[in-house]
């Protein structure tokens, strides 16, 4: 891992140290919510149903925020754009400590969402952009690890507030604490650089050159590649906000786990993901973004059948919770440089920003569905099915699409 990095400049080190800071910010911001809502549903007496549709309002602004952040990043610049969604998703992550009622959180969450779904889609393609073509794939992974450590960190404040505070009181301040990261975040951004390709795209338009729209993703060969893209990015959505909205409930209410257990069990399954993260970053480099894909998605769906499906002991749930891990995130290792890859500079942040919102709109929708079919059947068969199914789609859509690793980004088709 450090050999790598040692080859790359300071203002690539800046710039994907600032992507990776603000990813983990987002994790944590975002995965808090799982760990509180078997508090709010002994509080406020919500139904499965209700806290899924938090969970779904979040993820559907965050479909519009990433395809709007990635809109307004190719026509005012990467680094602006990423700083206000940073900010956005700190604020209103803070804001939902203050709600008292199931429909005052889900305006927040909601709210919330615009500010999450901005982050990745601009922050992705301002790294890629930065780094070199031979890092590009380890350098967008490594910035996708961080996710583990924001998830971890959530699990861990979880566990240490509420074994300090009544969880009537703890959930509020796990709200709460999500914003001082984010300061750290916003204050580190100040000195990155802007994307090189960016600006010399901006030069060239203002010189007479050629301008794009964002709706150039759905004309002509870029149309067939958005599509595509579009339906990779569902597969893996929907199965890993099928496991990880509702895991945690899973393993307090139908496994029956205390806190303290509930947390040990997420925390084997947060290593795997973050080095999963890692793994799947060197491979999507050595093995290229296709292969990577379709190895991680068979591999995830056995696994989740195994572990919500199968009549397994505790120990076999936390000696399987690591590989699970591993498989659920590495998963999305390659996605930001594969993304980039296949669109060309004036409109790479939209195209970008549209794939991975689709997929978290449609996404959104799982969280909901299985909590709704919780109301017949139990969690761990619709989490289950959904992911399934989901990682079908991934190795369906990867076989279709093209294998860009090593492409220049500046020579990208239109």
């Amino acid at each position: 891992m450090s050999s790598w990095l040692q080859e790359t400049t300071p203002s690539e080190r800046r710039t994907l140290l600032s992507g990776f800071l603000g990813w983990g910010v987002d994790g944590f911001d975002f995965m808090i919510y799982t760990f509180v809502i078997p508090t709010l549903l002994a509080a406020w007496s919500m139904s499965n149903a209700q806290a899924g549709l938090i969970a779904t309002g979040a993820l559907l602004t965050s479909a519009a925020g990433g395809w709007g952040a990635g809109v307004l990043a190719d026509r005012f610049g990467r680094v602006r754009i990423l700083q206000l969604t940073v900010l956005w998703f700190a604020v209103f992550t803070f804001l939902s400590g203050f709600t008292h009622s199931y429909l005052e959180l889900l305006v927040t969450r909601t709210l919330q969402g615009f500010g999450f779904g901005g982050e990745w889609a601009v922050g992705s393609v301002l790294i890629a952009e930065t780094m070199q073509a031979r890092h590009r794939g380890k350098a967008v992974g490594l910035m996708q690890s961080s996710w583990a450590l924001g998830w971890a960190a959530a699990a861990l404040a979880f566990w240490g507030i509420y074994a300090l505070v009544p969880p009537e009181v703890g959930w509020r301040i796990l709200f709460w604490v999500g914003i001082a990261p984010a300061l750290l975040v916003l204050y580190l951004l100040r000195r990155v650089e802007e994307s090189p390709l960016y600006l010399d795209t901006r030069q060239q338009q203002r010189s007479g050159g050629p301008r794009a729209h964002f709706l150039d993703i759905f004309r002509g060969p870029l149309r067939r590649t958005t599509l595509f893209a579009s339906l990779l990015c569902c597969g893996m959505l929907c199965a890993y906000y099928s496991v990880t909205t509702w895991l945690p409930t899973y393993l307090k209410n139908e496994r029956h786990l205390s806190v303290v257990g509930t947390s040990s069990y997420l925390l084997v399954l947060i290593a795997g993901s973050f080095a999963g993260y890692l793994a799947g970053a060197w491979l999507s480099d050595a093995l290229g973004r296709r292969r990577c894909f379709m190895l991680f998605a068979v591999c995830g769906a056995l696994l989740i059948l195994a572990y919500t499906w199968m009549p397994i002991s505790d120990g076999e749930m936390l000696a399987l919770g690591f590989p699970l891990g591993f498989f659920l995130s590495g998963i999305f290792s390659g996605m930001g440089a594969f993304l980039s890859e296949l669109f060309p500079n004036a409109v790479r942040g939209s195209g970008q920003g549209f794939c991975y919102s689709i997929g978290r709109a449609v996404s959104a929708f799982c969280p909901a569905l299985i909590g709704a079919w919780s109301a017949h059947a139990s969690l761990g068969l619709g989490i289950g099915a959904m992911t399934a199914a989901g990682y079908g789609l991934v190795v369906a859509a990867a076989w279709v699409l093209p294998e860009t690793r090593g492409r220049s980004l500046r020579t990208v088709p239109p």
